[in-house]
């Protein structure tokens, strides 16, 4: 039953115009980073980035190397659209933007992770096989057909990302409404919808539907009877949320994906109206059966576990943000801090505050002053910093911290150096300091 489900033959036009959107989408992305000012911002303009942790070795390049750089990766996308030596663009791609990704945290944002999945799905992917240059160079290699799995992996993977999502949404900031208040606040002065995203009754669609759809889409795309109205209904929630939150070319890759959904014989009738149709039934198991599944089944079950791995992490990742990222948690905090950086030196005796605008760019310090892992790198900079001129020093940190608009609580203990303590990457980091709704800060 599975080798019939997962490796009969189907058209592949979805994969073929999907190969071509995606191409589009990547270049633009790389091209409109450099025009919108956002290499420059994130990747030019500090003089450090803050890496994740454990990629330190991952630097930018200096000077204009970074334009240089996404200016490469633009050019691949364009590649990628055209079907031109396939497999070694998408995994240069692949290669390349992971690198960028790693390189820098500022700017995180979900999406750019999934870009990184997807790009490494497609890197395998045989959508090179028509409506491309390589099959015009090499006509053996034209086929208009595709194993079945190739379609339900791209599928799957969308499924995770929505019900993981919808599944975050369901705590009680989000519930209540007053985190989607907030994120709509500074978003007054938009035109024609400004005053309209100020309403409450605003804020409650937006938060029901959010968790309908997240719950709902793929399910709806995959039933004939609700694709089209599904459809109608991503057209207008992606489009909505490009317009309020301008998050690059997500909201599109989103549409995109649903070319997946549609029967093969509508995208070929849409895109590719010359195209022969597959019309077999036939069953291909490939000769490494066994290796295919197994890579299948690894990588989904790592993806259905890095999004829960939070529930095994000590206290509330909306306060520690420990488990926060990889876990498809979009559009569910807003944190504001207060903190300072007291520099204790053992060579001299001096003790003195350090000034973040010596060190950092204005989006940095926003991170700084209420993101833990960016709070530990820094003090581990300065640390190392007076290390290299042969001073001994330790870096005390005082922060404090609201999220979601909650009163300011303490958020990392004043008394641990954290220039001289490790970073627990798999548990929870003890200098952080208990949640105001943990039971050992309600007890004091």
């Amino acid at each position: 039953m599975w080798d019939r489900f997962l490796f009969k033959q189907i058209d592949n036009s979805p994969l073929l115009i999907f190969r071509i959107f995606f191409g589009i989408l990547v270049s633009l992305e790389c091209f409109g980073a450099i025009a919108t000012g956002w290499v420059k911002r994130n990747l030019i303009d500090p003089e450090f980035t803050f890496n994740f942790i454990g990629f330190d070795w991952l630097q930018p390049l200096p000077g204009i190397g970074m334009y240089l750089y996404f200016i490469v990766m633009g050019s691949l996308g364009i590649c990628i659209a055209l079907g031109y030596r396939y497999r070694w663009t998408t995994a240069a791609f692949t290669l390349l933007w992971t690198a960028v990704y790693l390189m820098q945290k500022t700017a995180y944002n979900n999406h750019y992770y999934l870009l990184v999945l997807i790009a490494l799905i497609m890197a395998f992917m045989p959508a090179n096989r028509d409506y491309s240059l390589d099959a015009k160079r090499n006509p053996s290699i034209r086929t208009n057909h595709m194993s079945a799995y190739l379609k339900w992996m791209v599928v799957l993977q969308l499924f995770i990302v929505y019900t993981y999502a919808a599944m975050a949404k369901l705590y009680g900031d989000w519930l209540d409404f007053s985190i989607i208040e907030i994120l709509f606040k500074n978003r007054k002065s938009y035109p024609l919808i400004g005053e309209l995203l100020q309403e409450p009754m605003m804020h409650r669609v937006v938060g029901v539907s959010g968790i309908l759809f997240d719950l709902l889409i793929v399910p709806a795309l995959l039933w004939k009877p609700t694709r089209k109205w599904a459809f109608l209904a991503s057209l207008f929630f992606h489009l909505f949320n490009s317009i309020v939150f301008q998050i690059g070319i997500f909201p599109y890759l989103s549409l995109a994906f649903t070319v997946f959904f549609f029967e093969p014989e509508t995208i070929r009738k849409l895109f590719f109206k010359k195209k022969e149709p597959y019309l077999g039934n036939t069953l291909l198991v490939p000769p490494q059966r066994a290796l295919v599944l197994g890579i299948l089944s690894l990588y989904f079950f790592v993806q259905l576990a890095l999004p829960i791995r939070h529930h095994f992490i000590q206290d509330d990742v909306l306060w520690t943000e420990e488990g926060h990222r990889l876990s498809w948690r979009m559009m569910l905090r807003s944190r504001n801090g207060i903190t300072s950086f007291r520099i204790v030196n053992h060579s001299n005796g001096n003790s003195y505050p350090v000034k973040l605008d010596d060190y950092l760019t204005k989006g940095q310090k926003s991170k700084v002053k209420c993101y833990p892992d960016f709070i530990w790198q820094f003090a581990q900079r300065l640390k190392q910093e007076y290390a290299e001129k042969g001073e001994d020093v330790s870096v005390f940190v005082y922060s404090r911290l609201s999220v979601n608009g909650k009163p300011y609580q303490e958020f990392i203990d004043p008394k641990i150096d954290l220039g001289s303590v490790s970073w627990n990457y798999f548990g929870h980091n003890a200098w952080i300091l208990p949640s105001p709704t943990h039971p050992i800060r309600n007890a004091q």
